[in-house]
């Protein structure tokens, strides 16, 4: 009979741990999960200013393969740093919106492709503080590339989306352009 006490004393012990956890799962999670927020979609439109030239340029080179990158067509395996202006208008004595920091490199050996990883850090307006994360390849001589949002911060926390570039203005000698992007953001 002792024996019989011991597994009934088991039984019941793992029916209570598992009827806690079965509870813990269903109703501590219920209990704890906030109410599901409606999403925003904001659309923005901005110039970046890239600038290689002069004295003081808003991009750099950082990196670059030893011999490859200075013979390709493509510049494959420079990477670029850079901290550009965003506008809002091409002129790049409007009103600053923002700045695009982060880096570019060129990843493709058959085009002008370039990796994107860029934080659109907003300075002004409603926006300011806030940011959106590109990342994407923007193939250059396309005259519309689309890259994705894969982030934020501030009122842009968790954004998702979709950023589309067309260059506006392009210096081939120097490398200078100044790039219109539409972005719809979703937050």
């Amino acid at each position: 009979m002792e024996e019989f006490s011991k597994v009934m004393f088991l039984i019941m012990i793992s029916l209570a741990a598992i009827s806690g956890a079965q509870s813990f799962n269903v109703d501590g999670w219920a209990n704890t999960r906030p109410e599901a927020k409606k999403q925003t979609v904001t659309n923005l439109q901005f110039y970046f200013h890239d600038k290689l030239s002069g004295k003081n340029p808003s991009a750099v080179r950082v990196a670059q393969a030893s011999e490859m990158t200075d013979k390709s067509p493509t510049l494959f395996g420079m990477v670029m740093m850079a901290d550009d202006p965003l506008t809002e208008t091409p002129d790049p004595k409007s009103k600053l919106v923002g700045r695009a920091q982060g880096l570019y490199g060129s990843a493709s050996q058959a085009e002008l492709g370039l990796i994107m990883v860029f934080n659109f850090g907003f300075t002004e307006g409603m926006y300011k503080g806030s940011s959106i994360s590109i990342l994407g390849l923007n193939s250059a001589m396309n005259p519309v590339r689309e890259m994705a949002i894969v982030g934020g911060t501030g009122i842009f926390r968790l954004a998702r989306g979709y950023a589309i570039a067309q260059t506006h203005w392009l210096d081939p000698a120097s490398g200078d352009a100044i790039v219109g992007y539409n972005v719809t953001i979703v937050h």
